[in-house]
């Protein structure tokens, strides 16, 4: 195995070098398709059918019980409750200073504008099991939606073979103010949340990644309910000269290549040294990690580009617009101000993308497969919705009457024109 170094590429050559693992999804569109009309029409039982079917697990009920939640509380150990505590409050902070500050302006003499920001009445929170459980997305996804004042939060997630919830997930779940908890995984549990079943209430939005089944659920129902934003596999591009630490680097591409076999890691970087040096710690590295099967999948489809121009790797960065960038060079700021498509930036050799993942406060649920250059991470904006009001006077509406008569009039729309002319005749 080996990654390939691509060496001042041309830009007419860009375009390849920015694709991700394509994978054939047609057979799990199917089988989507048809978990989801499952869903729809059996509610409760087909989920409990499913878990049976695909998990492998016969579950009494579906929502997590009080003793189950206390159980859990008491399996996770001291160490991981602090890093939680730790982690949660650094969140709490970023997403709190977030909060929107209400529009209110008078556009015109009579005629005052209001935009107020108000929270989504129920979201659903999708967080995966499977290899890496990951009890840190719910800190991500719970924490906001809490700050935002979202009256209801839903969260489903998969369970083991014996029918029961990771305990972290749980205890994170519990430490964020989550009750509504839900043994439903896969397809199935985004099924269950855009339409909603027996027990498990419909939300208004749907937050959280997962597999490509999970993926393909949220795409399907998109139709019909918000979700976060469109996602694929996980993404690292980190942009190196010879300031960078070579061990840092190559941990980093190697932090996101273990997300999964079509995750993706690339370095962009000045010198063909940097790139051999980087290769070699990477290979070095790889034998340690006990996820090495799949990060090796990774690595087959990651690469290394030397561009000895600044402005050549900026350009390169925004073509490819990474779900993660990290900047280990020189006077990083000022490269991080031109860059206009990245999900999040961490700049200098200290800050690791796993930072981001866990503890720093910035939310790691970011856009991927190139829709950084449109769209955001979750945020606290993720889970409100934005209302404007306006109210015009009587000398508001007579201020504005030839210029709303007029444009609706050159339009056609005679009964907007009319709308105006009347309040002002009877005025």
């Amino acid at each position: 195995m080996s990654m390939n170094t691509y060496f001042e590429p041309g830009r007419n050559t860009w375009k390849v070098l920015c694709e991700r693992a394509v994978t054939d999804d047609m057979l799990i569109d199917q089988r989507v398709a048809a978990i989801i009309d499952r869903v729809r029409a059996d509610g409760d039982r087909s989920l409990l059918e499913l878990a049976e079917e695909i998990d492998k697990v016969t579950l009494p009920a579906l929502e997590v019980t009080d003793a189950e939640k206390t159980e859990a509380e008491a399996q996770v150990g001291d160490q991981i409750k602090a890093a939680i505590a730790i982690a949660l409050d650094n969140i709490r902070k970023f997403h709190e200073a977030q909060r929107f500050t209400t529009v209110d302006i008078e556009t015109s003499t009579g005629v005052r504008c209001v935009q107020k920001a108000v929270p989504l009445r129920r979201v659903g929170l999708y967080i995966p099991g499977g290899t890496a459980p990951l009890f840190s997305t719910v800190l991500m996804l719970a924490v906001p939606a809490k700050v935002a004042g979202c009256k209801e939060v839903i969260l489903c997630t998969p369970t083991d073979r014996n029918g029961k919830v990771n305990p972290v997930v749980l205890y994170a779940a519990l430490r964020c103010g989550v009750t509504n908890i839900y043994k439903v995984g896969g397809a199935q549990a985004i099924a269950s949340m855009a339409y909603g079943t027996e027990t498990i209430a419909k939300v208004d939005k749907i937050f959280g990644p997962g597999n490509r089944y999970v993926t393909k659920a949220k795409e399907h129902v998109s139709r019909d309910v918000s979700i976060d934003m469109p996602a694929g596999p996980s993404e690292v591009l980190v942009v190196a000269d010879d300031t960078a630490v070579v061990e840092f680097v190559a941990s980093d591409l190697l932090s996101q290549a273990e997300h999964g076999s079509d995750s993706q890691a690339i370095l962009v970087c000045s010198t063909k040294e940097i790139a051999d040096a980087v290769k070699a710690e990477t290979m070095r590295q790889l034998e340690l990690l006990p996820r090495k099967e799949l990060t090796v999948k990774a690595l087959e489809h990651s690469r290394l580009i030397v561009l000895g121009k600044r402005e050549d790797q900026i350009s390169f960065v925004n073509e490819y617009a990474p779900e993660h960038l990290i900047l280990s060079i020189r006077e990083p700021w000022d490269f991080a101000g031109n860059i206009t498509a990245a999900g999040s930036v961490f700049i200098g050799n200290y800050s690791p993308e796993s930072a981001g993942d866990y503890a720093s406060g910035t939310n790691h649920t970011l856009p991927t497969s190139g829709w950084a250059r449109s769209c955001s991470g979750v945020n606290l904006d993720s889970f409100t919705k934005k209302i404007t009001y306006q109210e015009l006077t009587k000398d508001g509406i007579r201020g504005l009457s030839d210029c709303i008569v007029t444009m609706a009039e050159a339009e056609g729309l005679d009964a907007h024109a009319t709308a105006c002319k009347v309040r002002i005749r009877i005025d």
